[in-house]
């Protein structure tokens, strides 16, 4: 594997700062002579590889998309990279990065204030919805199991990651420590022990923004639809022309 450039090493040591910086500062408060000190460079370098802030915060943004896809390439089984992608959100263990996960809890609770981060954040979280989708889907496949609804046992799991990043800035001692990805974990396994199996192998992967509801009314629409257009052919239809009477006189015997 060839060395990482001089540049790539200075530019992922800032970065490393900011990742540092961010949980104790705040965006707003992250100056770049706090980030150079915690990346252990000059103020100078860091403006030397990034035009501002912004941009290092955006390359955090990357380095934590990395992280979540890093602990999902050790896993071996499908529900094992479901697990890695809870892990790389909110496990606290010998393994797990507590920096990394710092960070996430302070990117949402940035999101609020700055329009900047909150564009950066949009983006991950559809990044991540979508990377657990997948994930998700790949258990589904490989257990037999319906993709029908699928989208919202997405959304709970999200918002479920998301719910404790909002408690872990505004009320840390409401949650035991340590216990965030085991119960998200434990919620997951069953919510997906729950789907149920394929009606057949050939049944297609449902499309991820389309509920069983949309589905349902779509159904209905098209029903409607084609009730109507057969109303319409019919009153377009020709009438049988109904003979008609004579005119003349009223022959007399």
């Amino acid at each position: 594997m060839a060395r990482p450039s001089n540049r790539d090493e200075r530019r992922a040591q800032i970065v490393d700062g900011l990742l540092r910086v961010l949980p104790e500062t705040g965006y707003e408060r992250a100056t770049i002579q706090r980030i150079a000190e915690a990346a252990g460079l000059g103020a100078g370098l860091v403006h030397h590889h990034f035009a501002s802030k912004l941009e290092i915060l955006l390359a955090l943004g990357e380095r934590l998309a990395e992280l979540v896809s890093g602990r999902q390439r050790e896993a071996r089984t499908p529900r094992a990279r479901v697990d890695a992608w809870i892990d790389a959100h909110l496990a606290q263990g010998d393994d797990a990065s507590a920096e990394a996960v710092a960070c996430w809890v302070a990117l949402g609770a940035e999101a609020l204030v700055h329009p900047e981060v909150r564009a950066l954040h949009r983006t991950l979280l559809e990044r991540r919805r979508a990377d657990l989708d997948a994930r998700l889907r790949e258990v589904c496949r490989d257990e037999a199991r319906s993709t029908r609804g699928l989208d919202v046992l997405v959304a709970n799991v999200l918002a479920t990651v998301e719910g404790y990043f909002q408690i872990a800035t505004t009320a840390p001692d409401v949650i035991p420590r340590g216990s965030a990805a085991g119960a998200t974990r434990a919620m997951t396994h069953r919510l997906l022990d729950a789907m149920p199996a394929r009606e057949s192998a050939s049944e297609p992967d449902t499309d991820p923004s389309t509920s069983p509801g949309d589905s349902a009314a779509s159904a209905k629409s098209g029903s409607a639809k084609r009730a109507s257009t057969k109303r319409a052919s019919s009153e377009n239809e020709p009438k049988p022309e109904t003979p008609r009477r004579s005119r003349g006189r009223k022959e007399t015997s």
